[in-house]
Parts: C-alpha cells; sequence; structure tokens
C-alpha cells in the first residue's frame, strides 16, 4: 500500500497527535519509503520512541534523532536478516513443503502443454489417491529433514565444536572378550527380539498415576518398612539373635540396625553421621563415630547393623559395619539352544542435541550408526528434549516440546526401519514435556503406526527386562552422580533424594525397588564412562551422547543365556562390552 501524508495524518490523528508542518509529514512519508515501512507502522514505531523521551514533540528535528536511533537500527537488522533468509528456506520444513507445493502447480501446468510422452512419465510418479512427488516423500521421511532446527528454533546455527570433534568411533573402554568379537546383529530384519518386563506387564508402572498427594506420615511408613525388611535380611544372613535401642546405655558391646542419616543439611562426612533407629527400636537418633572402623562406605538413606558401645546413650562408637546382602540372581527356565548366538545391544543416553545448538546432528549420526552396525536391539534412553538445554529452558523454540520429541521418535524408528531392531525408549526426568517424578510412567505414542509399534517398547524409569533371557536394570536417573555406593538394593536408596529428583515414595516402593541383582545394570551417569563387574553383575555407564558442545560415547554389548560351568559356578551372561565416542 503506498504511504501519502494524507494515511500518515490520519494514522496521527488517531493517537492525537497535531502535526500542521507538511514539511514533517513529507519527511515522515520519506523516511517510510527508505525503510520500507507502511503508515502505521511508522506511527506506532513513533508513539514507542516518544513515549521514552517524556512525550517528544513531533518535528524536523525529532524526527532526524528517531530517524538515527530507531528506524536505522531496524533497517539494518532486517537487511541481515534477508542475508540468512534463503538458509532459513533451505532448511525450514514448512517453506520447503510450500516451495515443492508451488513447484509441482507449476509442473502441473507444463504438463498440460506437454507431448502424452513427457505427461505419463508425471503420471508415473503419482497417483490420484496420493498426489505426492518424489521430492515430498523425501522431505516427510528423512530424519534429518525432520529434525531440521529451523522447523522448530530460531537458531539456525550447528555446533562448530560438535562438528568438528576428533577421534570419530574411537573405543574408549572393553570389557570381556574384545577381539574377535562381530560387533554386527544376527537378527535379519523382521526377526525380532524377545523383550519382556521380569515381573510382567501388570506388576510394572505402566502408565501415568496422580502425584504431589503423597502424606509425611505416609514417606514414614515405606521408610520403617524399608528398615524393617533390610533389618531382617540382614539378621537372618548374619545370625544376630536381636537388635538394641541405639540410645539405651549399656557397658557391653550391642548390635543396632537402623538408618544413616545426616547431621544437617550439608554433605555427609566422618563427624556428621546419625543413626535412626526404626520404631521397634525406639526411633531415636544417635551419632555415630567411625575411628574404629578400618574402612567403611555410607551414604544418607542406607540401611546397616553397627555393633558397638553406647555407655551414655549418646554416642555409639562403631567397631564392626555389617556389609549388605547381595541379591539372588535371575534363573530362567528355558535352556539355551546350542547354536543361539549372542545378542547385540546398542545403548545411547542423551541429551541428543549439543548444548549451544537445537540440531540433533548426534542423534543422526547415532542413527547411521544403528543402519551401518545393524543391532539387533537399541536401548535410548532420555532426555530426548532436555530441560537443561539453555534454548529449551529460554522457550527459544516455535513449536511445541511434545511436537520436538514426536520428530525425534518417529526419525528414530523410520531411519532404523531397514534395519529392524527392536528400539526400547526411556524417560528421563529432564524431558521436559514428560512426568517430572519418580519412579516415572513411560511416553505414550498414540501416533505410532502398528507395524512400528511392533518393533517399539515404552518402558518406566526404572525397570528390570528380561531381554532373550537376560535380565537388564535400567535407569536414567543419574544415581552414581548423587552418591557414590556399589552394591545397592533399590535403582534409587538415597534419602532424602537429591533437590533434582522429585520422589513418590509410595510407587517407588511398589516400583522402585530391585527383584533380584539384573545380569546388566545401565546406569547413565554424568560422571566418567565405565564398564564393571561389580558381584557378578555388569555396570555400564554409557555416558551421555553429548558432553556440552562436544560429542560424547555410546555403548556396545553382546549378551548370551549361558548355563552354569561344570563346576556350578555363574558364567556371567555379558560377553563383552566397550564404550565408543560417537
Amino acid at each position: 500500500m503506498e504511504v501519502t501524508e494524507e494515511s500518515l495524518k490520519s494514522e496521527l490523528e488517531m493517537f492525537g497527535i497535531p502535526c500542521k508542518e507538511e514539511s514533517v509529514l513529507g519527511k515522515m512519508v520519506e523516511q517510510c519509503i527508505c525503510n520500507r515501512i507502511q503508515a502505521d507502522e511508522m506511527v506506532l514505531e513513533w508513539v514507542a520512541y516518544s513515549s521514552t523521551k517524556n512525550g517528544l514533540q513531533l518535528s524536523m528535528a525529532s524526527l532526524e534523532q528517531f530517524d538515527h536511533e530507531v528506524l536505522t537500527k531496524n533497517h539494518k537488522s532486517k537487511q541481515s536478516f534477508r542475508k540468512e533468509e534463503p538458509y532459513s528456506r533451505t532448511l525450514d520444513i514448512n517453506s520447503l513443503q510450500d516451495l515443492i507445493k508451488a513447484e509441482e502447480e507449476e509442473e502441473n501446468l507444463l504438463d498440460s502443454y506437454c507431448t502424452p510422452a513427457k505427461g505419463s512419465q508425471k503420471r508415473v510418479l503419482t497417483t490420484p489417491e496420493h498426489p505426492q512427488s518424489k521430492r515430498s516423500a523425501v522431505l516427510l521421511t528423512s530424519p534429518g529433514l525432520l529434525l531440521s532446527p529451523a522447523s522448530f528454533s530460531p537458531s539456525l546455527t550447528p555446533s562448530q565444536k560438535y562438528s568438528q570433534r576428533g577421534a570419530k568411533g574411537e573405543v574408549v573402554v572393553t570389557f570381556g572378550a574384545i577381539q574377535g568379537t562381530r560387533w554386527v546383529g544376527r537378527k535379519a530384519p523382521g526377526v525380532g527380539v524377545q523383550v519382556d518386563f521380569l515381573e510382567g506387564l501388570e506388576d510394572s508402572l505402566h502408565c501415568s498415576y496422580k502425584y504431589m498427594f503423597q502424606r509425611l506420615r505416609d514417606v514414614r511408613n515405606v521408610l520403617t518398612e524399608k528398615v524393617e525388611e533390610l533389618g531382617e535380611v540382614l539378621r537372618s544372613h548374619f545370625n544376630i539373635e536381636e537388635f538394641s535401642p541405639v540410645s539405651l546405655p549399656a557397658q557391653d558391646s550391642i548390635t543396632v540396625l537402623g538408618q544413616v542419616c545426616c547431621d544437617s543439611n550439608g554433605k555427609l562426612n566422618a563427624q556428621s553421621v546419625l543413626l535412626e533407629a526404626g520404631p521397634e527400636q525406639g526411633g531415636q537418633q544417635v551419632p555415630v563415630v567411625l575411628s574404629e572402623l578400618k574402612e567403611y562406605s555410607l551414604f544418607p538413606g542406607q540401611v546397616v547393623v553397627m555393633e558397638g558401645m553406647n555407655t551414655t546413650g549418646r554416642k555409639l562408637v562403631a567397631s564392626k559395619l555389617y556389609e549388605g546382602v547381595p541379591l539372588p540372581f535371575y534363573t530362567s527356565e528355558v535352556k539355551m539352544e546350542g547354536d543361539e548366538e549372542p545378542t547385540n545391544v546398542l545403548v545411547a543416553c542423551g541429551p541428543y542435541t549439543p548444548s549451544d545448538s537445537l540440531t540433533f546432528d548426534p542423534l543422526l549420526d547415532l542413527i547411521n550408526i544403528i543402519v551401518r552396525d545393524r543391532p539387533d536391539i537399541c536401548i535410548l534412553l532420555g532426555p530426548y528434549v532436555d530441560s537443561k538445554h539453555e534454548q529449551i529452558e529460554k522457550a527459544q523454540v516455535t513449536e511445541t516440546f511434545e511436537a520436538i520429541f514426536t520428530r525425534c521418535i518417529e526419525s528414530i524408528v523410520d531411519g532404523t526401519r531397514s534395519v529392524g531392531c527392536r528400539l526400547v525408549f526411556v524417560p528421563s526426568q529432564r524431558d521436559i514435556h514428560h512426568h517430572f517424578i519418580y519412579p516415572q510412567p513411560p511416553f505414550t505414542l498414540p501416533g505410532l503406526s502398528k507395524d512400528q509399534a511392533q518393533r517399539v517398547t515404552l518402558v518406566p524409569d526404572p525397570c528390570t527386562l528380561l531381554i532373550d533371557g537376560v535380565t537388564f536394570g535400567l535407569t536414567s536417573t543419574d544415581i552414581l552422580f548423587h552418591m557414590s555406593a556399589e552394591e545397592i538394593s533399590s535403582y534409587y536408596p538415597l534419602y532424602p533424594p537429591a533437590e533434582e529428583v522429585n520422589m513418590d515414595y509410595e510407587k517407588f516402593q511398589s516400583f522402585g525397588q530391585l527383584p533380584i541383582t539384573p545380569d546388566v545394570l545401565i546406569v547413565p551417569s554424568e560422571l566418567r564412562y565405565f564398564v564393571k563387574d561389580v558381584i557378578g553383575c555388569v555396570f555400564v555407564n554409557p555416558g551421555r551422547l553429548t558432553k556440552g558442545q562436544a560429542g560424547g560415547t555410546y555403548g556396545r554389548l553382546l549378551i548370551q543365556r549361558n548355563a552354569p560351568s561344570g563346576d556350578g559356578k555363574r558364567v556371567s551372561p555379558c560377553l563383552a562390552a566397550h564404550v565408543v565416542k560417537i
């Protein structure tokens, strides 16, 4: 629309701004033309500017000042935006769709003037029911285009540090018989891996639930039951006759049961340890002196049995600490076939984007690795849409968090379709679109087709799975970062929990316990990656796929259900494992 003095005068009158000089209106028309803005935009800019200058009057001098301080800067920012526009349109999936649609309309118009031969060639590419060109199909199914940052973020700059990373594919940790190991899946596409919940679907957390309603009394009951149950196991295992009250003065050595606490909100140390007894032992707290113990490893919430002296009833001098009792391993009733081949497992944990960009290049690289190596099963742990990402924290996205998550899942499922591998998705409390609670219910993916759903298993955090007869413990919560202990009886034994963990204790009692000692325990952490055998259980910390702006690591395992050896000893079903740089 052409800008005239009359249109400007009309807009000014709407805001009660007098302007009788034609030279002022002429100057404003000139500024509109030079800066390519309409009359209403010009007046709105002036009103906003003058209000910051204590009601500046409209004049030639004030317009010059306005032009220098506002219009010129706005014009430069528009020019820089136009320079980036071709790149933006290249990446923006919506713009690409508009462009393809326009090109297809142009082709249809040209086809009306073409020879029959060319028209027939065109018709081979489309059908009346699905008038979609090959370019459209490629656009809508390519994982790279589905995860184009332009489609959900104004930031189009890929992470330079990630793209320039070195040592791609370097093996940084090895475990087991690595030599001669063939890191390629044994299954043909369509031949599935058997994945089941160890305790059955009905006894596992399989749907969302109401939280933030727990009462302190209920929390206390859960903690009391935990102390009593573990205390009974320790009493039976070590043949202890009975437990004494922790605060009762005694001149002889006593044996007490309780839960480790800290005397303040700070970090637990040798001088801040308290032992809190259960209700049956009086429910009192007493400070503990650890100087007579040769070695110990304690954490808040740990249930222990201590032997020592408490002559005054106000301080326990511990002389012996009874260690925990490992849980039994799972025994499969199905015998291993003689020619059964190992199962190839890939494990990766988010974030799947660098911290300085919302590009999913690391995830796309992981999909390419899956297509190349063809593992039998991929266990992928969150976060997928990381709540700690700067652009997510500042809401610098143009799509909902759920939509971005859906694109991630669709890219993984569609990108690995040719492999046919089984996919296990584990949520994280850092997934901003999902329930912020522990235990955490599984994702819901109603948009998956029937064929896609057959390959996908959605599990809660934490969970215990049976994969081809081998037990896997999975949790995306960084328990290793929150505490340092190797022998545990639940997926999160720390009490009180870390501030970032929102615990529901009643659900935790039902779904957060370790029913057995798993063959493999997946515990991704911010701590350095490792693979370690602890009392027969293989602990795997695959690291995270990205570490800040740089690339991270993922894990590979080779598992096989094994029968006991000739001497009756248990043989670990984890034949080999390694951690690899992305």
